[in-house]
């Protein structure tokens, strides 16, 4: 199979462009820096010559939610039309649980914005929603640290390893379309606080930790808002594994 995935160059879209070869297949890249840009559509047709199933892993900070909704939007609206030109059989989404129980957060908004697309679309898809992943502790302390502190909310996780996330949208992407797709989680939940503080430990990071709701993420991704459904599947990695061999 040709294989393209979207944000090849990214944290996910690299890892899965790998697993793709792994499997045996072609991994087509598609990354801005590639050349390929999905706002004005530079390059897409081209690169999605003879692409039976795409892998969609972009990604895109934005703190404003009218920025966040456009950006996805785009992207996405042009992509499924190139999808639909080249004949395209599978788009695979890679999306995050929880999305459609927090509002107040622009990146979420962006996502719910993909999904409708995609479901909407003219391509036979999959969406997969996928909890955090075992970086994000460290991530998110980094989004806040200054002078060594980092405010840092307290939130309930089910991370997964970035490892096992590539792989499983690698054997969907070589399955059939499957409509949304159940949850995928991680082995076990972990607080945020000590995932941030084990993670920059093992990386040699001194940094403080403030346990806080008044940071980038609020009060209202507390409880189970992050977590997986019922009938989740369940990726193998542990957290404390992760830590160990971080691939």
């Amino acid at each position: 199979m040709r294989i393209a995935i979207v944000g090849a160059t990214g944290n996910i879209g690299a890892r899965t462009a790998a697993a793709v070869e792994r499997a045996g297949h072609e991994a087509v890249r598609i990354s801005r820096s590639l050349g390929v840009d999905l706002i004005n559509g530079d390059g897409l047709d081209a690169a999605l010559t003879g692409v039976d199933a795409v892998v969609d892993a972009m990604s895109h900070e934005a703190t404003d939610r009218d920025a966040a909704v456009a950006y996805f939007g785009t992207a996405t609206r042009n992509l499924l039309a190139a999808e639909e030109r080249a004949g395209v059989r599978h788009h695979v989404l890679l999306s995050i649980v929880g999305i459609d129980r927090v509002e107040g957060n622009a990146h979420y908004a962006g996502k719910r914005e993909q999904e409708h697309l995609v479901s909407e679309g003219p391509v036979p898809w999959t969406i997969v929603p996928f909890t955090q992943f075992h970086d994000f502790g460290a991530t998110v302390a980094s989004w806040t640290e200054q002078d060594g502190v980092a405010p840092i909310p307290p939130l309930l996780v089910q991370p997964i390893a970035p490892a096992d996330v590539a792989d499983i949208l690698t054997e969907i992407a070589m399955g059939p379309p499957q409509g949304r797709h159940r949850d995928v989680a991680g082995p076990e939940t972990q607080d945020l606080v000590d995932m941030a503080r084990r993670t920059n430990e093992a990386r040699g990071h001194a940094v403080k930790l403030v346990p806080t709701w008044s940071s980038l993420l609020g009060p209202e991704m507390a409880g189970d808002a992050l977590l997986p459904g019922e009938n989740a599947r369940i990726a193998p990695t542990t957290f404390d594994a992760w830590l160990v061999d971080p691939q």
